[in-house]
């Protein structure tokens, strides 16, 4: 393996592991802010690479990676006083499982920092080549 494909594998690895971490962080803020009446609500995910071609695609074209929306449920909170609120006082937000977007976040966090370290493990190595090849 060519040392510029692997830093490209780190690359789209990195880019990769940072959409997964803006696309949970979205969810995160978005959880309390209310949902227009007629609106379906939304949560944000990362489209294409995995789910769309497995790791070789998000190896070979993280270009094609975006972070999109999708349909979600909604929940709904009794608060009459809102100026969202319907007819019946109710007030509708998207329905986001913290626990799994805190996971998300803290799992995308780890595997960034997995793909800096391997990153700089072999920009070390390409150094210390040049290094010995000067001698």
């Amino acid at each position: 393996m060519a040392i510029d494909s692997a830093l490209e594998a780190v690359r789209a690895g990195m880019d990769y592991e940072r959409l997964r971490l803006d696309a949970a962080s979205r969810n995160i803020a978005n959880a309390n802010v209310p949902v227009a009446h007629g609106k379906a609500a939304t949560l944000w995910r990362v489209d294409g690479g995995v789910a769309a071609g497995g790791f070789a695609r998000v190896a070979g074209s993280p270009d094609d990676l975006v972070i999109g929306e999708r349909e979600a449920q909604t929940r709904e909170v009794h608060d009459p006083g809102h100026p969202m609120a319907n007819a019946e006082g109710m007030v509708r937000y998207p329905q986001v499982d913290l626990v799994q977007e805190m996971t998300t976040m803290m799992t995308a966090s780890r595997g960034y920092e997995a793909n800096v370290r391997s990153f700089n493990f072999l920009r070390n190595m390409m150094l210390r080549a040049i290094e010995i090849g000067a001698k």
